[in-house]
């Protein structure tokens, strides 16, 4: 009876390793296997690693960088007028659409998104305290192209990102915001320079691209902390006066701060300039991030009309090392 129980730990034994050596197979495709482009999907809404070191997250941290969830107010800096109290944007919903081409060697998506949501705005009308809420709907685009780097039967290890471009889009509803804000350049200036680091020419932001490092590129735009960086927004508008609403946002940090308002500085050509000098501050997240820029309407802040809200935005990736 003993030496029966032996045999049949032996052969339990030996059946477990043929079993544990067949799902450890590189050439094991499971049934719930994602195609190349379904995994392409997935890495641009979640990402495709828990890291901000990593380049193919960026796509990933879009919405929830723009959703600044409570309204805030500005740290007392964006208007002298004092019947604003505070504003943001709320996501209600979120749309994407993937248009996919290329090879066996090169993907090339085409990423646009459709938010909805409501932009809320909190002040003093005649002297009483009201909540404002105005519906909207904005369409970003941006554009992503990914490069084989091995052919194993699994997704994850054949594809990674190897190119992306800046983010740009606008409200559609209830304004279209390119018909009264246009972003068309934006100039990156770091540490007191005469001549810009970065320079993005639009408005079709999304068809200008930074290669990652992975793949030998420069990367996408590089910071430290401490730097100082002056913006300049170039904007065509069609509001009689310069008072357009022009913001720098981010994503929610410690303090709950989500954008930094811009000055109006002067004319080029036909574009107004607005900018603004700031100091990445010293806890900044080393990593990879996206930086938002939006041009607005005053009407859209200042006035009670839920039909007056049109703005635009670029968006720009950059990286804290």
């Amino acid at each position: 009876m003993k030496k029966i129980v032996n045999y049949s730990a032996v052969a339990l034994v030996f059946l477990l390793s043929i079993f544990l050596s067949s799902c450890n197979k590189d050439n094991s495709v499971e049934p719930t296997e994602l195609t190349d482009e379904q995994f392409m999907q997935l890495v641009i809404n979640s990402g495709y690693s828990g890291t901000v070191t990593d380049e193919d997250n960026l796509m990933s941290q879009e919405i929830s960088d723009l959703d600044t969830g409570a309204v805030s107010d500005d740290g007392g800096s964006l208007s002298p007028i004092d019947t604003l109290k505070k504003w943001g944007r709320k996501i209600t919903g979120v749309n994407v659409n993937y248009q996919i081409t290329g090879n066996d060697s090169l993907k090339y998506i085409a990423v646009t998104r459709t938010i909805s949501g409501n932009y809320i705005i909190i002040g003093y009308v005649g002297g009483v305290l009201q909540t404002i809420t105005k519906p909207y709907k904005e369409v970003l685009n941006r554009n992503i192209v990914f490069k084989r780097i091995d052919r194993s039967p699994k997704p994850r290890y054949n594809w990674r990102v190897y190119q992306v471009s800046n983010l740009s889009g606008g409200t559609t509803e209830p304004q279209v915001g390119s018909q009264h804000e246009q972003i068309n350049k934006v100039e990156v200036y770091k540490n007191g320079a005469s001549t810009p680091a970065y320079t993005i020419i639009g408005p079709e932001f999304q068809n200008s691209y930074w290669t990652t490092m992975r793949f030998g590129g420069a990367g996408i735009p590089v910071f430290s902390r401490g730097d100082q960086v002056h913006v300049k927004i170039y904007v065509n508008s069609t509001s009689p006066t310069p008072n357009d609403i022009v913001a720098f946002h981010w994503a929610r940090n410690s303090f709950g701060f989500h954008r930094v308002p811009f000055a109006y500085e002067g004319m080029s050509g036909t574009d107004r300039v607005y900018s603004k000098t700031y100091t990445i501050y010293n806890q900044h997240k080393y990593g990879n991030h996206n930086a938002y820029f939006s041009a607005s309407t005053h009407e859209s802040l200042y006035d009670d009309d839920v039909t007056k809200f049109a703005s635009t935005e670029v968006g720009i990736p950059y990286r804290i090392q």
